[in-house]
């Protein structure tokens, strides 16, 4: 467990600081010294920098657990979509297109070290707390949306009414049902890819064998 954590810790280190380069790239030599609020670092695929740099110093198994879960059932799921649509990971600067995919590669590779750290977390409890860090997200982007809309552009986990929905297939859905239909069906959605997440990563870790924590899980 201690070189999962290790390498969680080193992880968020990595991403705050290609992340701090993100931004002065975007807001300086590319902006002029005007800061772009559509990259605001929240994003769902933002959330597990911060992880990474909580996991390593949280002391309370529990929230351990959903931390990891996390992980797996949320930071994986958006590293893998984000690869449905790459549209938005291109950039007019290279090092930022590479940057990008270089991302959202290393969330997968954050979810595959989660699930193999700690397979207790694999319990259905345990998706339940990610779920409910996911919605708590979800409502703290809300609140950013509303609290800086006025200074620019801004999409956090792109559930901003104020913008049209420009996700695949919820795009199609919102043109029809409206965008505040759209938006809840989206979050419906990224629950249930969650949870099918969360189900596999279920499925193999009870079939480890020597397991010894089976029947916790």
């Amino acid at each position: 467990m201690w070189k999962y954590r290790r390498f969680f810790l080193i992880s968020g280190i990595l991403m705050l600081a290609s992340e701090l380069w993100k931004q002065y790239t975007l807001t300086f030599p590319i902006g002029g010294g005007s800061y772009n609020w559509w990259y605001f670092p929240f994003q769902l695929c933002s959330i597990p920098m911060y992880v990474c740099l909580l996991l390593p110093w949280v002391h309370s198994r529990r929230l351990r657990q959903v931390l990891t879960a996390f992980l797996v059932d949320f930071g994986m799921l958006g590293g893998i979509f984000a690869f449905f649509d790459t549209s938005g990971m291109h950039y007019g600067y290279l090092p930022l297109t590479v940057h990008s995919f270089a991302w959202h590669i290393l969330l997968i590779l954050l979810g595959l070290a989660a699930a193999l750290s700690d397979r207790c977390a694999a319990a259905w409890k345990d998706y339940a707390g990610s779920a409910c860090l996911y919605l708590a997200c979800c409502l703290a982007a809300t609140g950013i949306n509303l609290l800086f809309d006025r200074h620019g552009t801004i999409n956090m986990f792109y559930i901003n009414p104020d913008y049209p929905m420009t996700q695949k297939v919820f795009s199609d859905i919102a043109a029809v049902l409206g965008d505040t239909a759209g938006i809840l069906i989206y979050i419906s959605a990224t629950l249930a890819g969650g949870a099918v997440f969360h189900l596999g990563w279920r499925s193999f870790a009870l079939k480890s064998i020597g397991n010894p924590n089976r029947s916790s899980l």
